[in-house]
């Protein structure tokens, strides 16, 4: 890990937010996700899909975005054969086979 990805990685654990939005006091861990979130403010949208209308303000956000054109879907389940096109949607998939529930309401026991 590199000098800054390690402070960066530290701050995850000091709970130091040290990245403030000057437009609406929104705050970042890092500097990265705070100039990436000013383009909300500017309206800015320099990501343009090559398939359609679609422009995005971050490039990851248009990579994601053209993989419902390909059907791209490079995150497999290694349980079964489900296939998705997020990393967040196979992390919830996976809960299907371990039976884990991480959201419980703290006034009852539902999960």
């Amino acid at each position: 890990m590199q000098n800054i990805s390690l402070k960066d990685h530290q701050r995850s654990h000091t709970g130091d937010i040290p990245y403030q939005c000057s437009q609406c006091d929104k705050l970042f861990s890092r500097k990265h996700n705070l100039k990436q979130h000013q383009q909300t403010h500017t309206g800015k949208k320099p990501y343009q899909c090559s398939q359609c209308d679609k422009a995005f303000s971050c490039k990851r956000n248009l990579k994601q975005h053209q993989q419902t054109h390909t059907g791209e879907k490079p995150y497999q389940c290694r349980q079964c054969d489900k296939a998705f096109s997020l990393k967040s949607k196979l992390i919830r998939h996976q809960s299907v086979h371990t039976g884990e529930k991480p959201y419980q309401c703290s006034q009852c026991d539902k999960a």
